[in-house]
């Protein structure tokens, strides 16, 4: 019953049961006006225009500054998805939709609100290119854009490690 109904809404052939959705990537196509879409693409097409919802907005980047952000987040506990682009050397955060105003001293960061579009894999795939490096974990978590800023304009840093930690790397 399940594959003669998905086949009335995906024109791809279901011979199967359908490809099973993590919940990073449940979270990312359902926060979109049109999810269906979205699966459909990422299916046929190993990626998907994923529009920006007005409940999250994405934080544009240089690779190899955001590389180096990275960790820092993850240490802080701040870190949320990020989408990549080693050919282009661009970096995808997504960030709160307020976002906007936390980055804007930062002209090395576009953020692109509510309509604009962004080209991506499912979440924990790779397509065009892409592959997310943090990817979205269904709980809806986002990149602190204040941690975002401070770490890639070099004002977060890591604590010191201490001998202990040292001596057990």
């Amino acid at each position: 019953m399940l594959p003669t109904v998905l086949s009335m809404v995906l024109p791809v052939p279901v011979t199967a049961s359908p490809p099973a959705l993590s919940a990073g990537a449940c979270w990312l196509a359902y926060s979109t006006a049109t999810p269906i879409a979205v699966v459909h693409a990422w299916i046929r097409h190993g990626v998907a225009e994923v529009r920006v919802p007005e409940s999250w907005a994405v934080a544009e980047a240089d690779l190899v500054e955001s590389l180096h952000a990275l960790p820092l987040l993850a240490r802080a506990r701040r870190e949320g998805p990020v989408l990549i682009h080693p050919e282009s050397q661009r970096a995808w955060w997504l960030v709160p939709a307020s976002a906007g105003h936390h980055l804007a001293d930062l002209r090395r960061v576009n953020v692109r609100e509510c309509g604009a579009t962004l080209l991506c894999p499912a979440p924990a795939s790779y397509g065009r290119g892409r592959l997310w490096l943090e990817n979205p974990d269904g709980s809806g978590r986002l990149t602190d854009p204040v941690a975002l800023g401070a770490a890639l304009s070099g004002r977060l840093r890591l604590p010191a490690r201490s001998a202990a930690e040292g001596s057990r790397a």
